[in-house]
């Protein structure tokens, strides 16, 4: 049997020309993307300018002379490495205190009964409403009388209460069927177990979710590590990237070399785990609310 017989040859089919729907939806997301996209490739172009043609009028989008004179400036005056380190270290932590805190929370209030129940899911409700501007005194007071300025807890644990996570954990654990747990009861299990057994795997999507969004709010949080920080080794990203300036005023050229190192870490997180947000923001029972 020839090899033409053994393998029959696959007619390929026809492609559909694009129907109008097709185009302009295609079109739409292509001037959507470049709208998001135009300021990254500005910061870029920028970046790659000198601090002269930075400032020049009018403004140009490709540089005439193309340098890294100010990715170099920025890792030798700058103490970008801590930074960095100091940015990481914080919302690594503050994602893992929220992942803990919310989710045994809203599992708290999805699944037990216990008295002053309404009340107090009445205040983490009202902490939906309220500005963290509005905190920043009565916090900065808190943490100054524990001691706690210019060190790293004094940065985490004031950012370790988001009620936005507590609700959203609860909202999707009220929709995890009673009977898992009521079987698992049966066997023997007890609370804790059924918890971590039944519940947590059940909730990776949100979790991943609540987790991303936290590390993104956290490594972003400019004004938080501003008020209770004076020591420069321990500046976050953001805090650092503002000081990039000197008596003549802002390097625009290191200011954009600096926003495009502190964003690349949240572009990793969405290229690699988009999928999980989607799916975290499918599962959290919030659609139709």
């Amino acid at each position: 049997m020839t090899t033409a017989a053994a393998h029959p040859t696959r007619t390929a089919r026809p492609r559909r020309p694009w129907t109008p729907a097709q185009i302009v939806l295609t079109l739409l997301g292509t001037a959507v993307s470049a709208v998001f996209l135009a300021p990254l490739a500005w910061a870029l172009f920028t970046s790659l300018k000198s601090e002269t043609e930075a400032v020049e009028v009018p403004t140009h989008w490709l540089p005439h002379d193309w340098t890294g004179q100010a990715w170099t400036a920025l890792f030798e005056t700058g103490n970008i490495t801590n930074w960095f380190v100091n940015s990481l270290v914080v919302s690594v932590c503050v994602t893992t205190i929220v992942l803990l805190v919310a989710a045994l929370a809203g599992y708290g209030f999805a699944r037990t009964e216990f008295r002053g129940k309404g009340l107090l899911m009445g205040v983490v409700m009202a902490g939906l409403m309220v500005s963290p501007a509005v905190l920043g005194v009565p916090l900065f007071t808190t943490v100054q009388q524990m001691g706690m300025v210019d060190t790293y807890w004094g940065m985490i644990l004031p950012q370790c209460a988001p009620a936005a996570m507590v609700y959203i954990l609860y909202k999707f654990f009220q929709g995890i069927p009673r009977e898992l747990e009521e079987a698992a009861f049966i066997d023997g299990a007890g609370r804790w177990r059924v918890f971590f057994t039944i519940i947590v795997p059940l909730s990776r999507p949100s979790l991943a979710a609540v987790g991303i969004f936290t590390f993104i709010s956290s490594w972003n949080n400019f004004l938080w590590p501003y008020m209770v920080t004076n020591n420069p080794d321990l500046m976050t990203m953001p805090n650092g990237i503002a000081t990039v300036m000197n008596s003549y005023g802002i390097q625009w050229a290191q200011l954009m070399a600096g926003g495009l190192m502190a964003g690349l870490p949240l572009i990793v997180v969405f290229v690699f785990f988009q999928r999980q947000i989607v799916a975290g923001v499918a599962h959290t029972g919030l659609a139709g609310q």
